[in-house]
């Protein structure tokens, strides 16, 4: 089974890559991993104030799923997986990726507006020879339509 790779964070774009996700895998029998991850510096060590932090970063990652599980179990009837890292982002995408030899594409959004800038994609793409699957990059301004017709 094919795995699509989609990353959770607060953007706006990142709704549209997480619809896609779940489209194409319905369409395709395959599954979606939605996969979070906690910047190091999020987290402010010493005296059991990273433990909570981080207890903190995963209730939110948490809820956010839920939202976009509840949408993917209910409209294209797929049940994600959500994985949780720690460390930079484009870091840990990419060893997700090298640990999990089923996942066939990753999925992210870009933002609309011109000369945003995205560190993440940057990476992906300077490194796109030895991540050894395909990127998808979804526009965080196209339609519900438009995804439902190209998916």
């Amino acid at each position: 089974m094919r795995k699509f790779l989609v990353l959770l964070d607060d953007s706006r774009e990142c709704l549209n890559a997480m619809r896609f996700a779940a489209m194409r895998a319905a369409n395709t029998g395959g599954a979606v991993i939605v996969m979070a991850v906690i910047a190091a510096e999020e987290i402010q060590h010493g005296l059991g104030v990273a433990d909570v932090m981080r207890a903190e970063a995963r209730e939110r990652i948490e809820a956010h799923f839920e939202v976009f599980a509840k949408w993917m179990r209910d409209r294209p009837k797929v049940e994600p997986e959500l994985v949780i890292r720690e460390g930079d982002p484009a870091d840990e995408l990419l060893a997700q990726v090298g640990e999990d030899p089923l996942i066939g594409v990753v999925v992210l959004g870009i933002a609309a507006e011109k000369g945003a800038k995205n560190p993440i994609i940057n990476r992906l793409l300077r490194e796109a020879g030895v991540l050894g699957c395909p990127v998808t990059l979804v526009p965080g301004d196209i339609s519900k339509e438009r995804l439902e017709a190209i998916t």
